[in-house]
């Protein structure tokens, strides 16, 4: 029996040891740098197509601008033409009829110019409201940035969670298998009554069906990590939370995440975009000015070659005077809808303020747990331990030694969920203030700058190619 206990004892230590998540969130030991929070957001910020896309989606933006600028520009375009040509001609005089009849190959080239002088400074407006499209296109990537972080940071920490869970559920029906192989012996010799053997095969099927759930969990954690990280999960080590990254009090972290966060900045642009739109409109009420130059050289081969050429410069003014009201129609939307777009920077920032007191709330929540849930632990291991010596003198039941047990499995499965809660909780609250980002981070990556391509075709006159040379 001696033995028996000490075999019991030692699967208990392995059931107890398989906490150690509890203490550090697993071990950094033999991992590679995927296999770590920060390199797993970098695989995730280099990798994740849902940001790919939104960064083709700004460059796509910054071509606004070169289009608006387009309208400083003069548009220039030439003809050519060439063909043939029939030509009979009849005369009748004094009696007398005269037919005329040849063949003749007409020709010509011309080239023409043509540059907007005015235009209710339309195009100025156009170029400050597609600089300002780059901009809100900007802050809508810096929030897909946030998100992609923000998943790949909780993927990372629900299957870090799992492992221990799953591991926990395991080694806990060892632990079971032990129990009943020992209670079949007590019974054996009459120690204890069929009804304690029969408690400890429900305990033990009950945490096989408990080991099923969390490999279920386990998969799908699994799978979500390959979804949002882009690769295969190996050895995931120890992750620490990122609150010392936020603002130190609540306060301060509403007014950041009212003035920072990515909803609200893109909100501001929107805007700017949209009075921009007014003015734009409100152009078109304005006089046009434009100058054409033109210059046509032709030919016409007969039987002799005969030359016609003429260029010119003419300067046009259109005033416009009414146009059934369509642009008074399109200004009194344009208003509205600048109004709209002012409501909705308000709501982004209650928006934005309800995010951040409800992350600091969690972060401060999922902090209190792991107290309560360590002092939980500390307290089911001395029950744990009590409860069997007791058991062993016949002081205790073997239903009190399988609950002893339960509950010391429940609390280090809390402890496990507390201290992922808390790691999330911390990159959350950074992500309604609007500093989640790979360079506050300090991710082991490259960080793709947009400002790049931006200046690369800003000021392009022609080419098809892209920067990147596709």
């Amino acid at each position: 029996m001696a033995g028996a206990t000490t075999r019991r004892h030692r699967f208990a230590a392995a059931a107890l040891a398989a906490a150690g998540f509890a203490a550090a969130l697993g071990s950094s030991a033999g991992t590679t740098l995927a296999d770590t929070l920060p390199g797993a957001l970098a695989q995730a910020y280099q990798n994740n197509p849902q940001l790919n896309s939104q960064r083709a989606i700004v460059r796509s933006t910054d071509e606004n601008v070169p289009t608006a600028l387009s309208g400083y520009r003069p548009s220039v375009s030439a003809s050519a033409s060439v063909g043939y040509q029939h030509q009979r001609t009849e005369q009748a005089s004094a009696g007398q009829r005269v037919v005329i009849e040849g063949d003749f190959m007409p020709q010509g080239v011309g080239i023409t110019g043509t540059q907007t002088l005015f235009n209710g400074f339309q195009t100025g407006n156009r170029v400050r409201q597609a600089e300002g499209q780059v901009s809100a296109a900007r802050e809508t990537l810096r929030l897909i940035e946030q998100n992609v972080l923000l998943n790949g940071a909780t993927a990372y920490m629900n299957l870090l969670r799992d492992t221990a869970i799953l591991d926990l559920q395991r080694r806990n029906v060892e632990v079971l298998q032990e129990q009943l192989r020992q209670t079949r012996d007590r019974f054996a010799v009459g120690e204890v009554t069929r009804t304690d053997v029969a408690q400890s095969e429900s305990r033990l099927a009950a945490g096989r069906s408990q080991v099923s759930q969390a490999e279920s969990n386990y998969t799908s954690s699994k799978a979500t990590y390959r979804q949002v990280i882009g690769v295969e999960p190996g050895k995931l080590a120890a992750a620490t939370p990122v609150d010392r990254l936020s603002p130190a009090n609540l306060p301060g972290a509403i007014g950041t995440g009212r003035a920072q966060n990515p909803n609200v900045t893109a909100a501001m642009f929107g805007i700017d975009v949209q009075a921009l739109q007014v003015k734009i409109n409100e152009g078109a009420l304005y006089p046009t000015l434009t100058a054409t130059a033109n210059a046509q050289q032709s030919w016409q081969v007969s039987p002799v070659i005969s030359k016609q050429g003429s260029a010119s410069v003419i300067g046009q003014l259109s005033v416009p005077i009414y146009q059934g009201g369509a642009n008074y129609a399109q200004i009194r939307s344009a208003k509205e809808t600048l109004g709209q777009k002012r409501l909705d920077l308000e709501t982004a920032r209650d928006q934005a303020q309800a995010n951040v007191v409800q992350a600091w709330g969690q972060l401060v929540a999922a902090k209190a747990q792991i107290e309560a849930t360590q002092a939980q632990v500390s307290a089911a291991e001395i029950a744990l331990n009590g409860v069997r010596e007791e058991a062993r003198v016949g002081q205790r039941t073997t239903l009190d030694v399988l609950n002893a047990q339960q509950e010391l499995v429940n609390a280090r499965v809390a402890l496990v969920t507390a201290q992922r809660d808390r790691v999330v909780a911390s990159y959350t609250l950074l992500s309604a203030v609007g500093r989640l980002s790979p360079v506050v981070l300090g991710l082991p990556t490259s960080i793709y700058d947009p400002v790049t391509h931006y200046h690369q075709v800003r000021d392009s006159w022609s080419g098809v190619r892209t920067p990147d040379g596709r």
